[in-house]
């Protein structure tokens, strides 16, 4: 499917652009495929699942088969729309074995130790196409702490978003135990959104403490004695890591100058450098990177927004910040421009949006 920088709506109405990265299809149809195969335990065809992304369902068997993370957005947008099972994401989540993953999978398989195993899944987890992505918060000698965070669906009150979270919750749990042991448990999941009618269903498949309505979502799980890894092969794995970073590294240019942007505005919320500053630290001449941005589907401006509206809901989320200390982190003149600029991005002002958040 071709780049575009014709603008999308999001679940509010607002007009929201996507980077190249969103469109390209680079990544394998797994997490399709099962969201698919669960549909159709409630007799939904897989044509009316698939509608509008230019797949059929035989490709989804094929190992040539590439997809983008648009295509995975509209396939969860038709689940949403036409499931009777709220639970959907955790039971299509359930179906992820470690083997689905390709390469990737059997890298996993083939670790010599549950912590190589686990640095390796850090490092590649990108090349899967994965709904979150997740990082180590804490560790002491009794657990670990996960965060977790979905990659295009950043509102907590978008419905994408808590499908994206609840499938990358249940995959983990699932292809983890296959590869470390069907001892491994989760001893703590926080999420950041608020208690589902079916929270049941959290509590059947993850059997620990749910916290709703937290700062982050994420996971603990306790250190503990698994089995002696009796599939560890280090040629096997050798082979599998050359093939997961020749992918990584599709990935990583899939993203393009974008990607390298986005990462120097991150680094530095509130002192956001003019196009000619980002082009002389990326090494460029501005009218070539504004070509570059121009033919990867964006711009610097859409770029920047993006990035704004990420770090305004962070803020309001997780923070005691003002309207006006927010605004001036973000590197608006006053709080009135940024309320305007938040009404664009969310089709709700900051305080609502902070109010609705808390309940």
């Amino acid at each position: 499917m071709a780049a575009t920088d014709k603008p999308r709506q999001n679940t509010n109405g607002t007009e929201q652009r996507r980077s190249t990265s969103f469109e390209r299809c680079i990544y394998a149809p797994h997490s399709i495929a099962a969201i698919v195969a669960e549909l159709a335990e409630q007799s939904i065809e897989p044509g009316a699942v698939l509608e509008g992304t230019n797949l059929v369902q035989s490709q989804l068997d094929s190992h040539t088969t590439k997809v983008s993370y648009r295509q995975i957005d509209l396939v969860v947008q038709r689940a949403l729309k036409l499931t009777s099972d709220p639970a959907i994401a955790l039971r299509a989540g359930e179906r992820m074995h470690v083997t689905a993953y390709g390469m990737y999978g059997y890298a996993l398989l083939s670790s010599a130790t549950n912590d190589e195993a686990r640095d390796f899944a850090a490092r590649y987890i990108r090349v899967v196409g994965p709904f979150c992505d997740f990082r180590v918060a804490a560790e002491t000698s009794e657990a670990m702490a996960f965060v977790i965070e979905p990659l295009h669906w950043p509102d907590p009150a978008d419905d994408r978003h808590r499908f994206a979270v609840e499938f990358a919750l249940s995959a983990h749990l699932t292809a983890t135990r296959d590869h470390v042991g069907s001892d491994f448990a989760f001893s703590r999941v926080m999420l950041d959104y608020p208690a589902p009618s079916y929270a049941e269903d959290y509590d059947r498949l993850f059997a620990c403490p749910v916290q709703f309505d937290q700062r982050a979502c994420g996971y603990e799980h306790e250190h503990g004695e698994f089995p002696r890894r009796r599939l560890a092969d280090p040629r096997t794995h050798a082979m599998a890591r050359e093939m997961c970073e020749q992918l990584l590294e599709e990935v990583n240019q899939a993203g393009g100058v974008a990607s390298d942007i986005r990462r120097i505005l991150i680094e530095q919320p509130g002192r956001y450098p003019s196009i000619e500053a980002i082009a002389e630290k990326l090494e460029m001449y501005p009218r070539a990177l504004r070509r570059k941005l121009e033919a990867e589907g964006t711009s610097y401006r859409d770029i920047l927004a993006e990035v704004r509206m990420r770090l305004a809901i962070e803020y309001l989320r997780k923070t005691q910040m003002t309207n006006e200390e927010i605004a001036g982190r973000l590197g608006y003149s006053d709080a009135a421009n940024f309320r305007h600029a938040f009404m664009r991005w969310t089709g709700k002002n900051p305080s609502d949006f902070r109010n609705a958040a808390r309940q």
